[in-house]
């Protein structure tokens, strides 16, 4: 993934709060909607585990060019899958190839039909998911998932959150995320 491009953000977020938190910190109500939504999503009860659905978002915010969300979600879902972030990069750099399980690569491949449109995924997409041993609410929470991640990339990107350059911010927020979820602090 390229380097992001540096931009000052453009409503007044904390200097102090990157990503989507300081757009959180901006519009407090809706950020602990969407921090409850995050929660819900990823950490919820659901027939993904957290890394696969952390995977998820990592991959759709890679695709969608979303620096921040593909390197704080990347350092998250790094510590929650077998294989850590050789595995979570593989996927990144090319799911066809990379080293996960076949129903995940499914739902990956259904995802980024997502990210492009709704419309794109077809029922053979879906055949090939519940082939794979996908059932119904595993389609249900990979497309959510990448529906909702095309929105966080978009808030992200359109309000030109604060996006450190440092990789270590990232793994700290991963650290956080992994152990702690996504309600506020």
């Amino acid at each position: 993934m390229p380097e992001p491009t540096v931009r000052e953000p453009f409503i007044d977020v904390p200097p102090d709060v990157p990503g989507i938190r300081g757009l959180f910190a901006f519009k407090p109500e809706t950020g602990a909607a969407l921090s409850g939504f995050a929660q819900q999503l990823l950490r919820g009860p659901s027939p993904l585990t957290p890394g696969e659905r952390e995977t998820i978002a990592t991959f759709v915010s890679s695709r969608n060019n979303t620096y921040f969300c593909t390197q704080s979600h990347a350092a998250t879902a790094a510590l929650l899958v077998d294989g850590g972030r050789a595995t979570i990069d593989a996927v990144i750099d090319d799911v066809e190839t990379a080293a996960v399980d076949p129903k995940l690569r499914a739902l990956l491949r259904i995802a980024d039909k997502v990210r492009e449109s709704g419309l794109d995924v077809t029922g053979e997409d879906v055949a090939a998911a519940r082939a794979a041993g996908a059932k119904d609410e595993d389609i249900h929470d990979a497309v959510l998932v990448a529906a909702a991640f095309c929105m966080f990339n978009r808030y992200v990107d359109g309000l030109a959150a604060i996006t450190p350059r440092d990789p270590a911010a990232y793994e700290q927020m991963g650290q956080r995320l992994a152990g702690s979820g996504y309600l506020p602090d």
